[in-house]
Protein backbone atom coordinates (compact mmCIF):
# COMPACT_ATOMS: atom_id res chain seq x y z
CA UNK A 1 0.00 0.00 0.00
CA UNK A 2 2.56 2.39 -0.70
CA UNK A 3 0.24 5.27 -1.69
CA UNK A 4 0.88 9.21 -0.45
CA UNK A 5 -0.87 12.38 0.21
CA UNK A 6 1.00 15.46 -0.81
CA UNK A 7 0.71 18.50 2.02
CA UNK A 8 1.30 21.57 -0.96
CA UNK A 9 0.34 25.20 -0.49
CA UNK A 10 1.82 28.65 -0.91
CA UNK A 11 4.58 29.46 0.93
CA UNK A 12 4.23 30.37 4.81
CA UNK A 13 0.92 29.03 5.27
CA UNK A 14 1.76 26.69 7.72
CA UNK A 15 2.36 23.71 5.75
CA UNK A 16 5.93 22.38 6.91
CA UNK A 17 4.43 23.44 10.52
CA UNK A 18 1.69 21.03 9.92
CA UNK A 19 4.13 18.31 8.55
CA UNK A 20 6.36 18.38 11.60
CA UNK A 21 3.30 17.58 13.63
CA UNK A 22 1.72 14.92 11.73
CA UNK A 23 4.75 12.79 11.38
CA UNK A 24 7.02 14.55 14.52
CA UNK A 25 9.53 14.38 11.32
CA UNK A 26 11.23 18.04 12.18
CA UNK A 27 11.48 19.62 8.25
CA UNK A 28 12.14 22.42 8.47
CA UNK A 29 10.04 25.23 9.01
CA UNK A 30 10.98 29.14 8.69
CA UNK A 31 9.68 32.17 8.36
CA UNK A 32 10.32 32.66 4.38
CA UNK A 33 9.46 30.76 0.82
CA UNK A 34 11.15 27.89 -0.32
CA UNK A 35 12.65 26.26 3.09
CA UNK A 36 11.58 23.39 1.53
CA UNK A 37 13.28 22.22 -1.26
CA UNK A 38 12.80 18.60 -1.84
CA UNK A 39 10.08 16.95 -0.46
CA UNK A 40 10.20 15.23 2.85
CA UNK A 41 8.52 11.85 3.71
CA UNK A 42 6.71 10.87 6.73
CA UNK A 43 4.76 7.55 7.72
CA UNK A 44 2.02 8.38 10.08
CA UNK A 45 -0.11 6.40 12.16
CA UNK A 46 -4.12 6.06 11.24
CA UNK A 47 -5.87 6.65 14.64
CA UNK A 48 -8.25 4.07 14.89
CA UNK A 49 -10.50 3.63 18.22
CA UNK A 50 -11.62 -0.11 16.70
CA UNK A 51 -8.10 -1.09 17.34
CA UNK A 52 -8.08 0.07 20.98
CA UNK A 53 -11.28 -1.97 21.81
CA UNK A 54 -10.35 -5.22 19.92
CA UNK A 55 -6.82 -4.66 21.99
CA UNK A 56 -9.23 -4.67 24.92
CA UNK A 57 -11.13 -7.60 23.85
CA UNK A 58 -8.29 -10.28 22.87
CA UNK A 59 -5.54 -9.06 25.24
CA UNK A 60 -2.88 -9.89 22.76
CA UNK A 61 0.93 -9.78 23.03
CA UNK A 62 0.96 -6.77 21.14
CA UNK A 63 -0.98 -3.96 19.24
CA UNK A 64 0.17 -3.29 16.06
CA UNK A 65 -1.56 0.29 13.65
CA UNK A 66 -1.33 0.59 10.62
CA UNK A 67 0.01 3.75 8.44
CA UNK A 68 0.80 5.26 5.23
CA UNK A 69 2.94 8.55 3.75
CA UNK A 70 2.46 12.50 3.89
CA UNK A 71 4.50 14.38 1.69
CA UNK A 72 5.53 17.61 2.49
CA UNK A 73 6.32 19.83 -1.16
CA UNK A 74 7.72 23.24 -1.73
CA UNK A 75 5.55 26.32 -1.71
CA UNK A 76 4.19 26.82 -4.92
CA UNK A 77 3.90 30.63 -6.49
CA UNK A 78 1.91 32.10 -9.55
CA UNK A 79 3.68 31.10 -12.62
CA UNK A 80 4.82 27.61 -11.10
CA UNK A 81 3.84 25.62 -14.44
CA UNK A 82 6.16 28.22 -16.17
CA UNK A 83 9.13 27.16 -13.86
CA UNK A 84 8.68 30.35 -11.57
CA UNK A 85 10.16 29.71 -7.60
CA UNK A 86 10.48 26.22 -7.49
CA UNK A 87 8.03 25.43 -9.88
CA UNK A 88 9.25 22.59 -11.96
CA UNK A 89 10.43 21.04 -8.67
CA UNK A 90 6.79 21.46 -7.09
CA UNK A 91 5.49 20.00 -10.19
CA UNK A 92 7.64 16.63 -10.62
CA UNK A 93 6.93 15.84 -6.43
CA UNK A 94 3.48 16.40 -6.69
CA UNK A 95 3.33 14.21 -9.98
CA UNK A 96 4.58 11.47 -7.69
CA UNK A 97 1.52 11.93 -4.57
CA UNK A 98 -2.07 10.00 -5.02
CA UNK A 99 -4.41 12.65 -3.60
CA UNK A 100 -3.55 16.23 -3.01
CA UNK A 101 -4.14 18.12 1.00
CA UNK A 102 -4.38 21.54 0.00
CA UNK A 103 -3.24 23.66 3.20
CA UNK A 104 -4.63 27.25 3.37
CA UNK A 105 -3.98 30.22 5.18
CA UNK A 106 -7.10 31.68 6.92
CA UNK A 107 -5.44 33.45 9.98
CA UNK A 108 -4.14 36.87 10.18
CA UNK A 109 -0.68 37.32 11.92
CA UNK A 110 1.55 40.09 10.97
CA UNK A 111 4.65 38.56 11.68
CA UNK A 112 4.04 35.73 9.10
CA UNK A 113 4.75 37.18 5.71
CA UNK A 114 1.97 36.21 3.36
CA UNK A 115 3.74 35.67 -0.33
CA UNK A 116 0.66 37.93 -2.05
CA UNK A 117 0.67 40.74 0.85
CA UNK A 118 -2.62 39.76 2.16
CA UNK A 119 -4.74 36.63 3.40
CA UNK A 120 -7.43 35.47 0.94
CA UNK A 121 -7.38 31.59 1.09
CA UNK A 122 -9.84 31.71 -1.96
CA UNK A 123 -7.31 33.26 -4.45
CA UNK A 124 -4.46 31.36 -2.96
CA UNK A 125 -6.63 27.99 -3.75
CA UNK A 126 -7.09 29.72 -6.90
CA UNK A 127 -3.28 29.98 -7.97
CA UNK A 128 -2.53 26.57 -7.15
CA UNK A 129 -5.53 25.34 -8.89
CA UNK A 130 -5.03 27.13 -12.07
CA UNK A 131 -0.92 26.14 -12.24
CA UNK A 132 -2.26 22.76 -11.89
CA UNK A 133 -4.47 22.93 -14.98
CA UNK A 134 -1.94 25.03 -16.72
CA UNK A 135 0.39 22.23 -16.64
CA UNK A 136 -1.97 19.69 -17.32
CA UNK A 137 -2.98 21.46 -20.61
CA UNK A 138 0.63 21.75 -21.69
CA UNK A 139 0.65 17.91 -21.45
CA UNK A 140 -2.90 17.88 -23.52
CA UNK A 141 -2.05 20.45 -25.69
CA UNK A 142 1.66 18.08 -26.55
CA UNK A 143 -0.32 15.06 -26.76
CA UNK A 144 -2.91 16.33 -28.72
CA UNK A 145 -1.07 17.67 -31.69
CA UNK A 146 -0.05 14.51 -32.19
CA UNK A 147 -3.21 12.14 -32.74
CA UNK A 148 -5.38 15.02 -34.68
CA UNK A 149 -3.75 13.95 -37.71
CA UNK A 150 -4.34 10.43 -37.25
CA UNK A 151 -8.14 11.18 -36.01
CA UNK A 152 -8.78 12.76 -39.67
CA UNK A 153 -7.39 10.00 -41.27
CA UNK A 154 -10.35 8.38 -39.66
CA UNK A 155 -7.70 5.91 -37.36
CA UNK A 156 -9.82 4.32 -34.93
CA UNK A 157 -7.74 4.08 -31.49
CA UNK A 158 -6.85 8.26 -32.79
CA UNK A 159 -10.56 9.13 -33.21
CA UNK A 160 -10.87 7.82 -29.50
CA UNK A 161 -8.04 9.86 -27.98
CA UNK A 162 -8.35 12.72 -29.88
CA UNK A 163 -11.82 13.26 -28.10
CA UNK A 164 -10.70 12.69 -24.95
CA UNK A 165 -8.08 14.60 -25.08
CA UNK A 166 -10.50 17.63 -26.78
CA UNK A 167 -13.13 17.18 -23.97
CA UNK A 168 -9.82 17.40 -21.53
CA UNK A 169 -8.67 20.90 -23.44
CA UNK A 170 -11.84 22.79 -23.17
CA UNK A 171 -12.08 22.18 -19.43
CA UNK A 172 -8.89 23.16 -18.60
CA UNK A 173 -9.06 26.37 -21.01
CA UNK A 174 -12.24 27.11 -18.54
CA UNK A 175 -9.97 26.76 -15.77
CA UNK A 176 -11.64 23.61 -14.70
CA UNK A 177 -9.91 20.61 -13.35
CA UNK A 178 -9.48 16.80 -14.94
CA UNK A 179 -11.42 15.36 -11.58
CA UNK A 180 -14.55 17.45 -12.50
CA UNK A 181 -14.74 15.74 -16.84
CA UNK A 182 -17.54 13.14 -16.65
CA UNK A 183 -15.95 10.23 -19.12
CA UNK A 184 -17.64 6.46 -19.48
CA UNK A 185 -15.40 3.66 -18.23
CA UNK A 186 -13.20 2.99 -20.92
CA UNK A 187 -12.31 7.01 -21.40
CA UNK A 188 -11.60 6.88 -17.66
CA UNK A 189 -8.95 4.00 -17.96
CA UNK A 190 -7.49 6.30 -20.96
CA UNK A 191 -7.45 9.45 -18.56
CA UNK A 192 -5.71 7.86 -15.59
CA UNK A 193 -2.94 6.80 -17.82
CA UNK A 194 -2.24 10.59 -18.57
CA UNK A 195 -1.23 11.07 -15.31
CA UNK A 196 -2.85 13.82 -15.06
CA UNK A 197 -2.33 16.34 -11.70
CA UNK A 198 -5.72 17.39 -11.73
CA UNK A 199 -7.26 14.11 -11.39
CA UNK A 200 -5.94 13.57 -8.26
CA UNK A 201 -8.73 13.84 -5.26
CA UNK A 202 -8.03 16.77 -2.78
CA UNK A 203 -8.89 17.91 0.30
CA UNK A 204 -8.51 21.27 1.84
CA UNK A 205 -7.12 22.57 4.99
CA UNK A 206 -8.24 25.47 6.43
CA UNK A 207 -4.87 26.44 9.14
CA UNK A 208 -6.81 28.78 11.62
CA UNK A 209 -5.71 30.25 14.73
CA UNK A 210 -5.34 29.54 18.28
CA UNK A 211 -8.57 31.87 18.84
CA UNK A 212 -10.85 30.31 16.40
CA UNK A 213 -9.85 26.37 16.81
CA UNK A 214 -12.75 26.21 19.29
CA UNK A 215 -15.34 27.29 17.27
CA UNK A 216 -14.32 28.06 13.79
CA UNK A 217 -17.56 28.54 11.96
CA UNK A 218 -16.81 31.93 13.54
CA UNK A 219 -13.89 32.04 10.96
CA UNK A 220 -15.03 33.85 7.57
CA UNK A 221 -11.84 32.52 5.84
CA UNK A 222 -13.33 29.67 7.01
CA UNK A 223 -16.61 29.97 5.65
CA UNK A 224 -15.37 30.59 2.23
CA UNK A 225 -13.12 27.58 1.95
CA UNK A 226 -16.25 25.64 2.54
CA UNK A 227 -18.30 27.18 0.38
CA UNK A 228 -15.28 26.90 -2.58
CA UNK A 229 -14.67 22.53 -1.38
CA UNK A 230 -18.74 21.99 -1.64
CA UNK A 231 -18.04 23.14 -5.39
CA UNK A 232 -15.47 20.96 -5.84
CA UNK A 233 -16.63 18.25 -3.92
CA UNK A 234 -14.62 17.81 -1.58
CA UNK A 235 -13.60 17.91 2.47
CA UNK A 236 -12.72 21.04 4.92
CA UNK A 237 -10.31 19.85 7.26
CA UNK A 238 -9.82 22.82 10.19
CA UNK A 239 -6.67 22.47 12.56
CA UNK A 240 -4.54 25.25 14.27
CA UNK A 241 -0.89 23.86 12.66
CA UNK A 242 0.64 25.63 16.27
CA UNK A 243 -1.40 23.89 18.15
CA UNK A 244 -1.21 20.65 16.63
CA UNK A 245 2.74 20.99 16.66
CA UNK A 246 2.16 21.56 20.50
CA UNK A 247 0.24 18.53 21.04
CA UNK A 248 2.39 16.57 18.99
CA UNK A 249 5.00 16.83 21.79
CA UNK A 250 2.57 15.25 24.52
CA UNK A 251 1.99 12.11 25.96
CA UNK A 252 -1.21 10.19 25.01
CA UNK A 253 -2.84 10.89 27.74
CA UNK A 254 -1.46 14.57 28.16
CA UNK A 255 -3.05 15.20 24.36
CA UNK A 256 -6.36 13.39 25.80
CA UNK A 257 -5.98 16.60 29.24
CA UNK A 258 -4.72 18.79 26.03
CA UNK A 259 -7.87 18.58 24.06
CA UNK A 260 -10.27 18.38 27.15
CA UNK A 261 -9.48 21.85 28.22
CA UNK A 262 -9.73 23.49 24.74
CA UNK A 263 -13.02 21.83 24.48
CA UNK A 264 -12.18 19.19 21.46
CA UNK A 265 -12.94 16.23 20.90
CA UNK A 266 -10.37 15.04 18.25
CA UNK A 267 -7.26 16.89 16.75
CA UNK A 268 -7.54 18.23 14.02
CA UNK A 269 -4.26 16.29 12.85
CA UNK A 270 -6.66 12.87 14.00
CA UNK A 271 -9.06 14.49 11.69
CA UNK A 272 -6.84 15.13 8.74
CA UNK A 273 -4.97 11.76 8.87
CA UNK A 274 -7.94 9.71 9.00
CA UNK A 275 -9.79 11.79 5.83
CA UNK A 276 -6.78 12.03 3.66
CA UNK A 277 -6.76 7.58 4.46
CA UNK A 278 -10.26 8.00 2.74
CA UNK A 279 -9.07 10.20 0.24
CA UNK A 280 -6.85 7.78 -1.16
CA UNK A 281 -9.50 5.07 -1.21
CA UNK A 282 -7.75 2.94 1.56
CA UNK A 283 -9.95 1.39 4.42
CA UNK A 284 -8.92 -1.05 7.26
CA UNK A 285 -9.42 -4.77 8.17
CA UNK A 286 -8.20 -6.55 11.36
CA UNK A 287 -6.28 -9.87 12.55
CA UNK A 288 -7.01 -10.11 16.07
CA UNK A 289 -4.97 -13.03 17.87
CA UNK A 290 -3.26 -13.54 21.56
CA UNK A 291 0.33 -12.93 19.90
CA UNK A 292 -1.25 -9.40 17.96
CA UNK A 293 -3.91 -7.68 17.19
CA UNK A 294 -3.31 -5.53 13.93
CA UNK A 295 -4.72 -3.05 11.58
CA UNK A 296 -3.70 -3.83 7.58
CA UNK A 297 -4.63 -1.07 5.10
CA UNK A 298 -5.99 -2.06 1.63
CA UNK A 299 -7.85 -0.58 -0.78
CA UNK A 300 -11.71 -0.55 -1.13
CA UNK A 301 -12.70 -2.95 -3.80
CA UNK A 302 -10.20 -5.53 -3.04
CA UNK A 303 -11.38 -9.16 -2.83
CA UNK A 304 -9.98 -11.52 0.14
CA UNK A 305 -6.95 -13.17 -1.65
CA UNK A 306 -5.37 -9.50 -2.66
CA UNK A 307 -5.87 -8.43 1.21
CA UNK A 308 -4.45 -12.03 2.66
CA UNK A 309 -1.46 -11.08 0.09
CA UNK A 310 -1.31 -7.27 1.63
CA UNK A 311 0.15 -9.82 4.87
CA UNK A 312 2.15 -11.97 2.82
CA UNK A 313 2.36 -12.77 -1.25
CA UNK A 314 2.30 -16.67 0.17
CA UNK A 315 -1.31 -15.81 2.02
CA UNK A 316 -2.47 -14.68 -1.39
CA UNK A 317 -1.26 -17.61 -3.32
CA UNK A 318 -2.42 -20.21 -0.93
CA UNK A 319 -5.23 -18.86 -0.41
CA UNK A 320 -8.24 -21.02 0.57
CA UNK A 321 -11.18 -18.90 2.66
CA UNK A 322 -11.16 -15.88 5.17
CA UNK A 323 -13.14 -16.40 8.30
CA UNK A 324 -14.61 -13.25 8.50
CA UNK A 325 -16.31 -11.28 11.06
CA UNK A 326 -17.51 -7.70 11.08
CA UNK A 327 -15.94 -5.47 13.88
CA UNK A 328 -19.54 -4.54 15.27
CA UNK A 329 -20.39 -8.21 15.45
CA UNK A 330 -17.60 -9.52 16.76
CA UNK A 331 -17.63 -6.45 19.71
CA UNK A 332 -21.20 -7.48 20.35
CA UNK A 333 -20.51 -10.64 20.88
CA UNK A 334 -17.90 -10.41 23.10
CA UNK A 335 -15.27 -13.04 21.98
CA UNK A 336 -14.85 -14.69 18.75
CA UNK A 337 -16.26 -17.80 20.06
CA UNK A 338 -19.81 -16.36 21.38
CA UNK A 339 -19.49 -14.69 17.66
CA UNK A 340 -18.86 -18.10 16.10
CA UNK A 341 -22.05 -19.47 17.84
CA UNK A 342 -24.11 -16.45 17.19
CA UNK A 343 -23.63 -17.45 13.55
CA UNK A 344 -21.48 -13.96 12.91
CA UNK A 345 -18.61 -15.66 11.53
CA UNK A 346 -18.70 -16.05 7.77
CA UNK A 347 -16.47 -18.59 5.71
CA UNK A 348 -15.66 -16.03 2.57
CA UNK A 349 -14.06 -17.51 -0.91
CA UNK A 350 -11.94 -15.58 -3.23
CA UNK A 351 -14.88 -13.44 -4.63
CA UNK A 352 -15.74 -11.78 -1.27
CA UNK A 353 -15.13 -8.05 -1.49
CA UNK A 354 -13.29 -7.31 2.14
CA UNK A 355 -15.00 -4.31 3.76
CA UNK A 356 -13.52 -1.72 6.04
CA UNK A 357 -13.83 -3.36 9.89
CA UNK A 358 -13.67 -6.78 9.23
CA UNK A 359 -11.62 -8.94 11.66
CA UNK A 360 -10.57 -11.83 9.43
CA UNK A 361 -8.35 -14.92 9.75
CA UNK A 362 -6.94 -16.23 6.10
CA UNK A 363 -6.57 -20.13 5.60
CA UNK A 364 -4.16 -21.26 3.20
CA UNK A 365 -1.76 -23.69 1.74
CA UNK A 366 1.61 -23.74 0.39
Amino acid sequence: MALTAGIVGLPNVGKSTLFNAITKAGAESANYPFCTIDPNVGIVEVPDQRLNKLTELVQPKKTVPTAFEFTDIAGIVKGASKGEGLGNKFLSHIRQVDAICQVVRCFADDNITHVAGKVDPIEDIEVINLELILADLESVDKRIGKVEKLAKQKDKDAVFEFEVLSKLKEAFENEKPARTVEFNEEQTKYVKGLHLLTIKPVLYVANVGEEDIVDPSENEYVAKVREFAAQDEAEVIVVCAKIESEIAELDDEEKAMFLQELGIEESGLDQLIKAAYSLLGLATYFTAGVQEVRAWTFRLGMKAPQCAGVIHSDFEKGFIRAETVSYDDLVAAGTMNAAKEAGKVRLEGKEYIVKDGDVIHFRFNV
